[in-house]
């Protein structure tokens, strides 16, 4: 094996295997190739034994020339104006991966979320890389101190395939911008966007600056474990978990984006028509393929329950019509995915649980799965224990705000929290006693695309987080550096210390 700077141990190489071996097991319902499903990478998958030679090829080259504010700017301009050109294509692109996708719901959440996340990173980049002061203290002066924002060299990206453009070029862009160069490893879900996302980068960027692994949870796997300076993943819990082992040999820095199950509060003062809107949009964007996704509702009040079911019925109705041609409404991934999904209700059926279909057409040929809510589902609903990641959504009803809290802190710290209430006092005392990746108030999702805001869960839900100023720093090294005068003075602490007893005696006052 090719050796590094600092390069993985044998107990590195031992976590590949264990690594490789995990993650096929997590990943092991992979899309097929029969007629609808996604097509194996016209390319081929990128050999595993290739993966760490191209890593020592990425490195090599930013220490031979770490890019500057110039070079960044330039590669972020270059990416958006490429990436701007080819939107027609990408739509186009991920459509096939998903069999049918909206073509406006991938140029909002693949185009315009990078678009605006490089124009936010491009307009603020030279004022983060400014060296900023800090005080030193009167016992250390005249010394002067500041810290400086240096890129650590090679990250790595592991993307999804829920939102493939997206997912895989906010945090590349992120990298680039705090000056590192990047080894992406898109989803082998989306075939296509992988081939897609090679021939954009490619004509951005020389091989030595972005490189593209693509395969499947073998070559994850071994891409996880490699001796990165920073890794980036997004995905499910159970497979971050996986990535966190392999790269715990190599102490790799870890960006960890990850799932759960977010929770929606509707307070008994939210008109129902309006939280149905809300929910709606937020659960069957992208088909509710989406991490942070409202995944389950705890409704105050059983009396608006009926209410609620109705509103999300119109809902559907006004958006989709009986879902026979909807063109707007995006598929599920894979015959894999939809399966799955289709096993959460018949469990609810099989406990007794009301399912309740939103719309006429359900079609697994298409993978045309119908917005369906379930109502009361116990905890022992495979509905409430996983997440479930598709429009499918679960309704319980609770007596007071307090047994909504005390329900959401009993269970694992969400990605996403969504307290509907136009009751300010109400809304505070959510957000004082319970804990999540992010919140948005009286909506759902957009928060996500605030660059100011920075993305990130908590616990199970993940570790960091990025979008803008966020991600820069987490991809780079806060690094602090001392300047010290002629005279200073430290000069004077040396022994024998009976001579300067009395300066110490001053400076520990």
């Amino acid at each position: 094996m090719t050796t590094f700077p600092h390069a993985a141990t044998t107990a590195a190489n031992a976590a590949i295997i264990a690594a490789n071996a995990a993650i096929t097991a997590a990943n092991a319902a992979k899309p097929d190739t029969t007629p609808g499903n996604a097509a194996p990478v016209p390319e081929g998958d990128t050999p595993v034994a290739v993966l760490a030679p191209t890593l020592q090829r990425l490195r090599q080259a930013w220490q031979a020339r770490t890019p500057d504010d110039a070079q960044r700017r330039d590669d972020l301009q270059r990416l958006r104006d490429t990436l701007k050109r080819r939107l027609p294509e990408m739509a186009d692109t991920i459509a096939a991966d998903f069999g049918h996708r909206s073509r406006h719901e991938s140029l909002i959440a693949d185009g315009m979320t990078v678009l605006n996340e490089i124009d936010h990173l491009a307009s603020h980049l030279r004022g983060w890389m400014k060296p900023k002061r800090v005080g030193v203290g009167w016992r250390f002066w005249p010394a002067r101190a500041e810290i400086r924002h240096a890129p650590v060299g090679v990250v790595g990206v592991i993307a999804p395939w829920n939102y493939p453009v997206n997912l895989a070029l906010i945090p590349l862009a992120t990298a680039i911008a705090a000056g590192n160069h990047v080894y992406l490893k898109p989803s082998e879900h989306t075939p296509r966007t992988t081939v897609f996302l090679r021939s954009l980068l490619a004509e951005v960027f020389p091989p030595e600056r972005v490189s593209v692994a693509a395969g499947g949870a073998e070559v994850a796997g071994a891409f996880a474990a490699l001796p990165f300076d920073h890794l980036v993943f997004t995905g499910s819990t159970a497979v971050g978990r996986k990535v966190m082992a392999a790269a715990a040999p190599n102490l790799t820095p870890l960006t960890l984006e990850l799932g759960g199950k977010s929770p929606a509060i509707v307070c008994d003062d939210f008109p129902v028509d309006q939280a149905a809107a809300r929910l709606a949009t937020g659960k069957w964007f992208n088909g509710g393929q989406t991490c942070i996704a409202p995944d389950y509702v705890l409704l105050v009040g059983r009396q608006r329950r009926d209410a609620l079911v109705q509103a999300l019925r119109n809902e559907v109705a006004a958006r989709y019509g009986d879902l026979s041609d909807a063109g707007d409404f995006t598929r599920i991934i894979n015959d894999g995915q939809f399966a799955r999904l289709e096993s959460y209700l018949d469990d609810a059926r099989q406990r007794g649980h009301d399912v309740v279909p939103l719309a006429p057409t359900h079609d697994r040929t298409q993978r045309l799965f119908a917005p369906t809510v379930v109502i009361e589902p116990g905890d022992d609903a495979k509905v409430m224990q996983d997440e479930i990641f598709g429009p499918i959504l679960p309704i319980r009803t609770v007596d007071s705000l307090d047994d909504a809290i005390a329900y959401v802190n009993a269970h694992d710290r969400p990605l996403a929290l969504y307290p509907f209430s136009h009751d300010r006092a109400r809304v505070e005392t959510i957000l004082r006693t319970t804990l999540a990746g992010g919140v948005t108030v009286n909506d759902t999702v957009l928060h996500f695309g605030i660059n100011a805001l920075p993305f990130g869960g908590i616990g199970p839900s993940g570790m960091g987080a990025y979008h803008g100023r966020a991600g820069f720093d987490a991809m780079s090294k806060a690094l602090p550096v001392l300047w010290q005068p002629r005279r200073a003075g430290s000069d004077l602490l040396k022994p024998p210390y009976s001579k300067v007893a009395r300066f110490i005696d001053f400076i520990i006052r």
